[in-house]
């Protein structure tokens, strides 16, 4: 079972989602975390053992967050006009569609019908 930290740039409603497909999931608002810069997030994902889910592009800088480096980081690149029913949705058959081998220590990109992964 994959486990997750979600940045507090996504919506609440992904956290029951996540749950509800038998993810482990921690609420990074919900963690004493909110406001807390990009490193002490980062920091407390791999303390958790856990899969990053962010919104934030500066995840994807692989100078600062080097790959292996940690244990997964999914940017959610959705414009802001999508409805958040519709980009919860597409993250979920998006993580359904990939292995924990393609996230585990990797950079994956999913937006509208594409998703990339960088090992």
């Amino acid at each position: 079972m994959s486990k997750f930290v979600i940045d507090e740039d996504l919506p609440r409603s992904l956290g029951p989602l996540l749950k509800k497909f038998g993810y482990e999931v921690h609420d990074i608002r919900d963690c004493g975390l909110r406001g807390s810069d990009d490193s002490e997030i980062f920091r407390f994902a791999v303390a958790q053992k856990a899969i990053l889910i962010t919104g934030d592009l500066g995840f994807g800088n692989i100078l600062t967050y080097p790959l292996k480096s940690h244990y997964g980081i999914v940017i959610a690149h959705f414009p802001n006009e999508m409805s958040t029913q519709k980009m919860n949705r597409q993250l979920i058959n998006g993580l359904q569609e990939l292995s924990v081998k393609d996230l585990v220590g990797n950079l994956v990109i999913i937006e509208p019908g594409k998703i990339r992964v960088k090992k």
